[in-house]
């Protein structure tokens, strides 16, 4: 049920395919007392060795409507009005769907948005909870509305945009809300005959003597080359797919910070000084990958069965065979060597289940 392909048994383990199977799961947990773990796609997880002593409720529920008419409601134009005949084309998923294939949806027809979000695992359900976002775009830069059960009343709503409280990787799913709501479906607004999204620079470069600009299809084919390329897409057969992706945020930091960063690089020889990102309000945005290399684990690090991605420096995988107990320590093993090399505490991007005081 995971992309790492480590973790115990769930106690109780149900696949709810609508809202009504989800709202029974929840009152049947609660029922028996039953403590409850919400899975998606399961590539950003790591599960414990010892697994889930409670339920386990996997969002299968499925379907994509698009084409103006599957606006929110409180989007929809009233009774006698006519809908708007341009603008953004939303479109209605399911949490359960694959985000991959619906990005593929999106691209073959023709509305930009989400393309360089292309060949990233897991579901649709999940990419509110964490802002998903690579490749220069973010989820939350078209998600409408998203639909999702409330843990303290059962009931059934829609919160904005602004009410998902989006930021970089996180939203009120996984800070300030986190285990209130369940994630039902997800409304995007795309942009028909868009242009692609071209602010990341492996895709400037991959297009620097292309005729015009590239087509939507150029650039999601694009986008997953290089993502394969760097073991972020999942290929069978490829150990360096047994991993969780990014396994590690890029840090925030105070200008000084990242200023005291670079002169320590440049006190220590270090041939590239750290990449570093406006981020708004005397902050900056490093590369976590940056740190990582520069604090001892470059690609292709570490002996037995957990080591660094041989293509990813940022990708903690499982060489086969490992328990998630190893991967925890192996993650820690790292956080540990940057945070002694240059001050900086790293925070992780999977969900550790089981896990007690880590989670």
């Amino acid at each position: 049920m995971t992309t790492f392909r480590v973790g115990g048994p769930a106690r109780y383990f149900v696949e709810a395919e609508d809202e009504k199977d989800v709202i029974d799961a929840v009152i049947h947990a609660r029922a028996n007392n039953l403590r409850l773990f919400v899975l998606g796609g399961g590539s950003n997880l790591v599960v414990a060795d010892e697994g889930w002593p409670g339920l386990v409720l996997k969002i299968g529920i499925r379907g994509i409507e698009d084409d103006g008419t599957a606006q929110p409601r409180a989007l929809r134009p009233r009774s006698g009005q006519a809908s708007v005949p341009h603008g953004p084309r939303h479109y209605v998923v399911g949490a359960g769907e694959e985000w991959d294939a619906f990005v593929a949806r999106t691209v073959e027809d023709g509305c930009a948005g989400v393309e360089a979000l292309s060949g990233i695992p897991g579901t649709v359900g999940g990419t509110p909870v964490q802002n998903v976002g690579a490749y220069g775009q973010e989820v939350s830069e078209t998600i409408v509305a998203v639909r999702v059960l409330d843990l303290q009343n059962l009931k059934v709503r829609e919160l904005s945009n602004a009410e998902c409280g989006f930021s970089y990787r996180t939203s009120i799913f996984n800070t300030t809300e986190r285990e209130r709501y369940i994630v039902l479906h997800v409304t995007y607004a795309l942009t028909p005959g868009g242009a692609p999204r071209m602010a990341y620079a492996d895709l400037q470069k991959r297009f620097a003597n292309h005729p015009g600009t590239p087509t939507l299809k150029e650039t999601r084919d694009a986008v997953r080359q290089i993502r394969e390329s760097k073991a972020m897409l999942i290929v069978p057969g490829d150990d360096d797919c047994r991993s969780a992706g990014s396994f590690f945020k890029n840090p925030i930091v105070r200008d000084e910070k990242a200023a005291e960063v670079a002169v320590m690089a440049r006190e220590q020889g270090v041939e590239r000084e750290p990449p570093r990102y406006p981020a708004g309000g005397g902050q900056a945005k490093l590369s976590a990958a940056w740190l990582v290399e520069n604090a001892g684990f470059p690609k292709g690090f570490g002996s037995g069965r957990v080591g660094i991605s041989k293509k990813h420096t940022l990708a903690i995988v499982n060489r086969g065979g490992a328990t998630a107990a190893e991967i925890a320590a192996f993650s820690e093993e790292v956080r540990t060597g940057v945070r002694k090399a240059w001050g900086i505490e790293l925070q992780r991007e999977p969900v550790m289940v089981g896990f007690g005081s880590i989670e």
